[in-house]
């Protein structure tokens, strides 16, 4: 149905336009019309020639090459056909020509029908059972963007694309070229082909003027990249440990390298911002600061969190797998960046904090003790007894309770100190080291554990003397 189509809205017109042009082809036909370009002068068929088409175009001929005519762009389309026509073309009897064009039209009328046969045939065979077990899913980093059947509708969707594409191709040229086999018509080939060649022209040459800019851009990316890639190979050695820095520590060279690689990029944007085409433009500009006030009004506190973060990375409070109290919650730090940090605590609960709120809150490391100390960190527990029960006991009985507790230092040894004394009892705190930061929960249960078998081995009882006054009044 689309051919037939095709068929009527190229033969249609022909035979219209065939039919006029016998009419006009009179045996006492006027003088055809002159063309003279340089030193030529070229004579356009009889049937051309109306008042409105009576071209004559001198064109001045280089000093470099007297052989090579320069004819304005605007002249050239109406002289090249009416050269073309009065040529070999022109030569040709109206049968010969009609005879060529339907030969023309049968071709490629029959060729994009060939070529819809095989775009058809490609679908069916896609959408045969072969074809669906041909196609796999799409996997981007284990993660299934699309599945088979959505695979093979994308495809589809190409490929009717890429035919409706190649049909256009064919008629855009072919009309043109039918058209120009008919003095009536040739003016409308030239502009037809001045419409689809005309654009790609002006393409190709601001293209080729761009060149010597384009060069400079690769140049100035070429350069930045090689520069990232230095920088990254020294952050890598830094942070493994085989390239040391003075006052410069292994976790600053991530954010460091990150740091330096927005800058460099965002220098090199700014060096081949005036390379770019149309940067100049006022539309260009308008653009930029758009996008530039709207990305600083949409993300200020986008802005604050990453400031916040880069702070926090170089006042380095803890680093990832530290335990860590952040607005009493305790946990271990399992993701830090420029925005937010995670932390897991011992009930497998994930918090994310902002950088934000952790640049303005109270931050306990509880790893730093145990990685820059030798000694460890210290935990404690606290009892009461009365006053009957000799201090020296309880002392030896909480010491030795804590070092019959798994993960506990034996050295430094534990020891106790006396926090309080009230009118009832003594508070007793015994205190031992670890370094076992991420067992303090289980090293708590099991230091409590231990005191109460102590005391209750030396028949001694936890419960403290409470004492009160009860006054009974008078009836």
């Amino acid at each position: 149905m689309r051919i037939s189509l095709f068929i009527f809205l190229l033969i249609i017109p022909m035979m219209f336009l065939a039919a006029q042009e016998s009419e006009t082809s009179e045996p006492n036909a006027p003088v055809p019309a002159q063309v003279q370009t340089g030193d030529t002068v070229i004579e356009a068929p009889a049937e051309e020639k109306n008042p409105q088409e009576n071209i004559t175009e001198t064109a001045v001929e280089p000093a470099a090459n007297p052989n090579v005519d320069t004819v304005a762009s605007a002249s050239w389309k109406p002289i090249r056909y009416e050269i073309l026509w009065s040529g070999a073309i022109g030569k040709l009897s109206f049968l010969y020509r009609l005879g060529i064009a339907l030969a023309l039209i049968i071709t490629m009328i029959l060729l994009i029908r060939l070529i819809w046969f095989l775009f058809n045939r490609l679908n069916n065979k896609l959408e045969s059972q072969t074809g669906m077990e041909k196609i796999k899913p799409l996997y981007f980093h284990k993660y299934k963007v699309l599945t088979s059947n959505q695979v093979i509708k994308v495809i589809e969707v190409i490929l009717r694309l890429v035919k409706y594409f190649i049909t256009a191709v064919l008629l855009i040229l072919s009309i043109p070229f039918v058209f120009s086999f008919f003095g009536a018509t040739s003016r409308f080939a030239s502009l037809l082909f001045g419409y689809i060649f005309d654009p790609i022209k002006d393409i190709a040459i601001s293209f080729v003027m761009y060149i010597p800019n384009l060069i400079k851009i690769i140049i100035f990316v070429i350069i930045t990249r090689y520069v990232i890639k230095a920088l990254k190979y020294f952050s890598n050695q830094i942070e493994r440990g085989k390239l040391k820095i003075p006052q410069f520590y292994p976790e600053w060279a991530a954010p460091t390298y990150k740091i330096l690689q927005v800058l460099l990029w965002a220098f090199t944007v700014a060096v081949v911002y005036p390379y770019l085409p149309g940067s100049d433009s006022k539309a260009f500009q308008g653009v930029s600061v758009f996008v530039g006030v709207i990305f600083s009004i949409g993300s200020s506190t986008a802005i604050g969190n990453l400031v916040a973060g880069l702070v926090i990375t170089y006042m380095r409070p803890f680093k990832i797998g530290d335990r860590v109290n952040i607005k009493d919650i305790t946990g271990f730090v399992v993701e830090k960046n420029l925005m937010v940090v995670r932390l897991k605590t011992h009930k497998n609960e994930y918090v994310t904090f902002p950088n934000l709120i952790i640049l303005g809150s109270n931050i306990i490391n509880y790893n730093t003790s145990s990685d820059e100390d030798e000694e460890g960190l210290i935990i404690f527990a606290e009892v009461t007894f009365g006053y009957s029960t000799p201090w020296q006991t309880v002392h030896d009985i909480l010491i030795n309770a804590a070092l019959a507790t798994e993960h506990v230092q034996k050295k430094p040894k534990p020891f106790v100190l006396q926090t309080k004394l009230d009118d009832f009892y003594a508070c007793y705190q015994i205190n031992c080291y670890t370094k076992d930061v991420a067992m303090v929960p289980r090293i708590y249960t099991m230091l409590y554990e231990n005191i109460q078998n102590g005391f209750r081995e030396f028949g001694l009882d936890l419960t403290s003397a409470h004492y009160r006054v009860i006054t009974k009044e008078k009836a």
